[in-house]
């Protein structure tokens, strides 16, 4: 199956996604979150954490994967953006809208594909926006535009950085973040793994993703969720459920950090990542538990 390229600019909308208090604090739970941030857990000041913006999009991609003409079995997400408008309710239904944004052409390689959904409330007001950026590893030579090259961030890793957080992930967490959603047989079926190559299932990539997330809020951000305005990232290398992240953060210019997060072991898995904040409170130098 090709890529539908006559897809390209049009939108389509997906189903709508009902969630209540429960789903955020379950979301909250899979990436990590424990008692200690209460506000993420508990119903009396309950917050939500940006990266649950995910699932909505989530609940259509499979849908949108077979409309798009993707190869399911070689198929990785490379990169997530979000964009937030407005902060996310703690309960209601979103209603979201995909469109394929671009096809590229790496040859060899395969195709690069973007897809950006926008997703508002009942009232009709924008509240985020994502972008998913994937590489079908069979869909490149179709004659297509190459794109342009990511460009570099340069981050100053010789200097200390700004904040450093480190969580270690459990061994139970890929089966925890499955639960919102993302059933992929690649994170909780041992068989299904090393028939892909990989010794032992893999912790979803925006779970990896949530995590580091956190360790943004509680470091630069006081711990509000609402003071985050945008985040990008690209997935360098798998992260196996027991390992532990070890975030870095550097500020770039006032209101903008560049963001590393590794593994125990050295081996860069989240790269390119920029996060914008809000700058409406002085910096908070709380660092994120651990």
């Amino acid at each position: 199956m090709s890529i539908n390229l006559d897809l390209i600019g049009k939108r389509s909308k997906l189903d709508p996604y009902t969630y209540n208090h429960d789903k955020v604090i379950l979301y909250a739970l899979s990436v990590g979150a424990g008692i200690h941030e209460l506000d993420f857990l508990y119903e009396k000041n309950l917050q939500v954490l940006p990266t649950f913006a995910i699932l909505p999009f989530m609940q259509g991609l499979k849908e949108l994967k077979a409309k798009v003409g993707l190869n399911m079995h070689h198929t990785l997400q490379i990169g997530h953006e979000i964009l937030f408008h407005e902060v996310i309710p703690t309960s209601g239904t979103l209603y979201s809208t995909a469109v394929l944004k671009a096809v590229y052409d790496k040859g060899d390689k395969g195709a690069i594909i973007h897809v950006d959904v926008d997703s508002q409330d009942e009232d009709g007001r924008h509240i985020f926006r994502n972008r998913f950026t994937a590489l079908d590893r069979k869909g490149g030579n179709f004659g297509g535009p190459p794109g342009l090259k990511m460009a570099d961030i340069e981050l100053p890793t010789d200097a200390p950085a700004d904040f450093t957080v480190e969580y270690t992930t459990s061994p139970e967490q890929a089966a925890l973040y499955r639960l919102n959603g993302d059933k992929n047989p690649l994170h909780i079926d041992p068989e299904f793994s090393q028939m892909l190559g990989l010794k032992r299932p893999i912790l979803h990539g925006l779970c990896t993703c949530g995590f580091a997330v956190r360790a943004i809020l509680h470091s630069i951000c006081g711990g509000e969720a609402r003071r985050l305005k945008s985040f990008s990232t690209w997935f360098r290398k798998p992260v196996f459920p027991g390992d532990t992240l070890v975030v870095k953060g550097w500020q770039i210019k006032p209101g903008k950090y560049g963001i590393q997060t590794k593994t125990q072991d050295g081996h860069v898995v989240l790269d390119h990542f920029v996060a914008e904040i809000k700058e409406d409170k002085p910096r908070c130098d709380v660092k994120g538990p651990s």
